[in-house]
């Protein structure tokens, strides 16, 4: 035992009176504030959604139908030949449809390992709000407040000017007499 550090014996104790340090402990910074100093880390970011992975997953739904269909037709059995024929009839079918369909898609089909695809249809839910409020596209948060601001100070400023003009023209006639 060393610097008044544990146990005064080990007599009875159940432990051979080792003392380690607690290396799970973690120790406050002091040096850290409680808030950013910069404000526009704070700023809200959409995620954007990976299109490789968006696309990725439209081409795996549309070969997940294609095999369900060789399968079942493999059962059935049917000729080599024509199921590759009716496998790419069926791709091609599912490709164009795709294409030609709006990609709307619905957030509560989709579940929450879909990270991709639920960030997509939050930027379109987003958007269609934005586009039914009317709010412009290049529209800032909080800009309203600034411009607000800046109206403030320009009629301080504009009072404070028309002050000195009439203090001033009293101010001369004062040091005159």
């Amino acid at each position: 035992m060393s610097s008044n550090v544990g146990l005064t014996t080990p007599r009875g104790s159940g432990t051979s009176g080792y003392v380690q340090r607690n290396l799970s402990h973690l120790k406050t910074r002091d040096n850290i504030a409680p808030y950013p100093k910069d404000f526009s880390t704070l700023k809200h970011r959409q995620r954007q959604p990976d299109q490789e992975i968006l696309e990725h997953d439209r081409r795996r739904e549309i070969e997940v139908k294609v095999f369900e269909l060789r399968d079942r037709l493999e059962d059935e059995e049917v000729d080599e030949d024509d199921i590759e024929d009716q496998c790419t009839a069926l791709r091609a079918k599912l490709t164009t449809e795709q294409k030609s369909t709006a990609s709307s898609t619905n957030a509560r089909g989709l579940k929450p390992h879909q990270v991709h695809e639920l960030a997509a249809a939050k930027i379109e839910e987003s958007e269609k709000l934005r586009r039914a409020l009317g709010i412009r596209e290049d529209y800032e948060e909080g800009s309203h407040w600034k411009k607000q601001e800046d109206r403030l100070k320009d009629t301080k400023l504009h009072k404070g000017k028309e002050e000195e003009e009439e203090l001033g023209g009293a101010g001369e006639l004062n040091r005159r007499y």
